[in-house]
Order: structure tokens, then sequence, then C-alpha cells
């Protein structure tokens, strides 16, 4: 405890550290504080009770925006389109050439090019995205009927979209000024805000049943799968690189130096939190199916098989997004992971893997390496994505069940470490203790950005 409170001190005598940490923290209560502004012309206790929970595709908005979709909020869709361009452009990388220039070939104009797209792509989707939210409020019944219904329409969408603007323009300003990523700190915040609400509701549901002990069985639970999450987001499979001899000196003081050692680490889960986000979005067609099947009739819902997948915690929806998670982990692993330009990289750098010949064998070599580490790594991400299901059957709340696994637990692991590792490069660079006794936080190291480079 000593240690920590020392490493706080040192933080707060860091001029500039001090300062971009409560740059960060001013902007995240700005935008906390934008969730709870209502749209014109809505009845915000209409939204009370609505038809979203955390079960469904509604609910998980609700929770990555920090309740700002359930409170008909100006920040209703939050950051979440500027997510979706980003992903559609990234996707875009992998198969369009025009993409592929601009990501590899043209430097920071290729990524400035790509970061306008992004946001002339973010805005056409929030336009979309608008409309469709202002079409589910009315459905809810929340729109005040004396508010004419082409100035509710007209002005609610700029207002939404001037939101998502503006959320995108905070996530950039703390990445340039602040600490961490500002777009995932959005999000993060979104999602933290929602657990203490999750706590006090468990909490409050093992009272009432006397299950005091249950609840704290639950925590230390919650706390090993932090920790095991923390692992798996770590976890490197490092392949040993030597740098050629090269010659140091002129005339006769030049002599042949020994290669430099180094390694190239492959992340256990390249795919990052992809895959689920890519198996939960499929997961919730079946609720679309079904809910077209059974029509007008209420009972047909329940008559169709459709209806066991319609919630995430049902058994055969848990074992299908397993298998879907490690299908998209390997594809989405593949595309990300190109053996091929890191052989070409390797080369052009004069380096080589020992006992390896340059060119296709060093391809070769690391596309193996990559596939055999996938394996685990894409089993592990699966059981991570139906480990709330786990939790909602030995009897956890469900609002408190989805931070036992599935996006929100990675996205809020990666997150913090990303911020940590930027706070701990401040604290070394001016010879301060890390915040770790041994070793280091990973984050984004200079080899871990070889990828990027080539």
């Amino acid at each position: 405890m000593k240690r920590f409170i020392n490493t706080l001190k040192n933080i707060w005598k860091i001029k500039e550290l001090r300062t971009r940490i409560l740059f960060t923290l001013g902007l995240l209560g700005v935008f906390r504080l934008a969730t709870f502004i209502v749209l014109p012309g809505v009845i915000a206790s209409k939204m009370d009770n609505p038809t979203q929970n955390a079960n469904d595709l509604l609910g998980l908005i609700n929770i990555f925006t920090g309740g700002a979709f359930k409170n008909a909020s100006i920040m209703a869709l939050g950051i979440m389109p500027y997510i979706t361009a980003s992903i559609i452009v990234q996707l875009l990388g992998f198969a369009v050439p025009y993409f592929q220039r601009l990501q590899q070939k043209e430097g920071e104009s290729g990524r400035k090019k790509l970061n306008q797209i992004t946001r002339l792509l973010t805005l056409a989707i929030t336009l979309v995205q608008g409309g469709a939210y202002l079409t589910y409020l009315r459905a809810q019944g929340a729109v005040d009927p004396s508010v004419p219904q082409g100035i509710f329409w007209i002005s609610n969408i700029i207002t939404l979209s001037a939101g998502t603007v503006f959320a995108m323009w905070l996530g950039e300003r703390i990445t340039d000024r602040g600490i961490g990523n500002g777009v995932s700190l959005l999000i993060t915040v979104g999602i933290i805000s929602r657990l203490p609400l999750a706590l006090v509701a468990e909490f409050s549901l093992q009272l009432e049943s006397n299950g005091l002990f249950i609840f704290v069985i639950e925590l230390a639970m919650l706390f090993l799968i932090i920790l095991a999450t923390i692992m798996v987001v770590q976890g490197v499979r490092k392949i040993p690189i030597q740098f050629a001899k090269r010659m140091v000196g002129r005339g006769a003081s030049n002599m042949p130096v020994a290669g430099a050692r180094d390694y190239i680490p492959l992340k256990v889960n390249a795919a990052g939190v992809m895959p689920i986000i890519f198996a939960q979005a499929l997961m919730f067609l079946p609720v679309t199916i079904a809910q077209f099947i059974a029509g007008n009739d209420p009972n047909a819902m329940s008559q169709t098989w459709l209806q066991s997948l319609s919630s995430p915690f049902s058994f055969w929806a848990s074992v299908i997004t397993f298998f879907m998670v490690v299908i998209f982990t390997y594809v989405y692993t593949a595309l990300l992971v190109n053996p091929t330009q890191y052989a070409d990289y390797l080369k052009r750098q004069n380096a080589f893997i020992p006992g390896i010949k340059p060119g296709k064998p060093t391809a070769d070599f690391i596309d193996a390496i990559t596939t055999r580490i996938t394996l685990p790594g894409s089993i592990i991400l699966g059981l991570i994505a139906v480990l709330p299901a786990v939790a909602v059957a030995f009897g956890v709340n469900p609002s408190l069940a989805i931070f036992f696994g599935g996006t929100s637990l990675l996205i809020l692991v990666a997150v913090v470490l990303d911020t940590l590792q930027q706070i701990e490069s401040h604290l070394l660079m001016r010879r301060y203790d890390g915040l770790v006794k041994s070793g280091r936080i990973q984050g984004r190291s200079r080899m871990q950005g070889l990828g990027a480079n080539m």
C-alpha cells in the first residue's frame, strides 16, 4: 500500500502527466453529463420501462452508451457509429487495394485520408441510425404528440448527429492531449457506469435470500476471471530474430559488430474483441427471424425453436456463440497477421529468424506458429464469450453477469491496460518506479507495432 501511495505521489509530481490526467477526467465528465440531456420533444418518463434489457441488442447498445440510449439523450448513439465506421474502413483495408495502399504505403498522409473517410462514413451511419432511433422512440410512445413531426425528426436527427460528432471530437482530444485512447475510454466509462448499479442489484438480491457469502464468492470469481482475461490479453509468443553483423567505424578502426537480438511478439489473442462482436451481431438475427415468423400472434414466438436463440444466456445460443467466436478468431487473425509481410520486413531490415531461411520459409514458419497459438487463443476467447451465460446459470443477476465475460470485460481490460501502460511510460521516462515491481505492462511496444510499419 505504501508503494502504491508513493506511485500516486510521483504521478502527481509530473506536471505533464498530471495535466493530461486531469484533462482526460474533465472531458470524460463532460461526456457523462451530456448523456443525461434529453432530446427535445421526448417524454423521458416513457423510457423508464423500455422493452430492451441486458439480454438483447438494444440492451447491449445501452450498456456501451452508458445508459444514454435508455435516457433518450442527445448522446444516445454515443461513439458507436464511429466504431462501426472504423470497423468498416479496417475491413475494406483487407479487401480493397485503394484502402490497402492508404494503410500500408502512404504513411501519415494515408492515415489522414483514412481518418477523413472514417469521419464522413460516421456521419452517414449516424443519419441512418438516428432515423431508426427516432422510430424506436415513437414506437415506445415517448414522442410528445404536440410537437410537429417534421420539426421533431429534422431537429433531432441533427441533434443526434451533432452528439456523435461531439463524442468523436472528445475522443480525439483525449487521445491528443490526454492519457489513453479517447474513443476507447468513452466506451469504457459507459460500461463502468453500469457496474455500480449491477453490484447493488446483486447485493440486494443476495441480501433478501441471506446469501451474502454467495455474493462474496461471486466477487472473488469475478476477480479471478479478470486476472485470467489480463493474462490472455497480454499473452504473446515471442519469435526470436537476429540482425546481421554490421561494420562500425572507418578505416583501420572499423570492426564487425554482432547483430542485435530482438523478437516478434505474436499475440495469443491477435483478433482482440472483434470475433465476439461479430458473433453477437449474427446471434441477433434469429430474434428478428422469430419475430417475423410470429407475426401478430404473441404465442407463436414461444412455439418456434428460434426462441431458444433469442437470449444470449440460453444453452444453444451459448454453444453456437462459442463455435462462431472460434471460427471468427481464425478468420480475423488470418486477415490481421500477414506472415509474408513479416518476412519481407525482416528481409528489408537485414534480419532473420535463427535457423530459418529468409523469404518463404520465414513466412511459412510464422504462419505455422500463428496457427498453433490461435487454437488455444480462440478457445479461451470463446469461453470468455459464454462466461456470462455460465454466471446466469449459477444464479448471478444478468445485469452483473455481463461483466463476467464477453465484449464488456475484454474492452475494460484492454483499455485499462493500455492506459496504465502510458502512465507507466511517463513514470519510467522520469526515472520513477513504474506501476509494477517487475516486468512491465504490455502495451503497444516497438515490435508490437511491427505489422503497422510494414
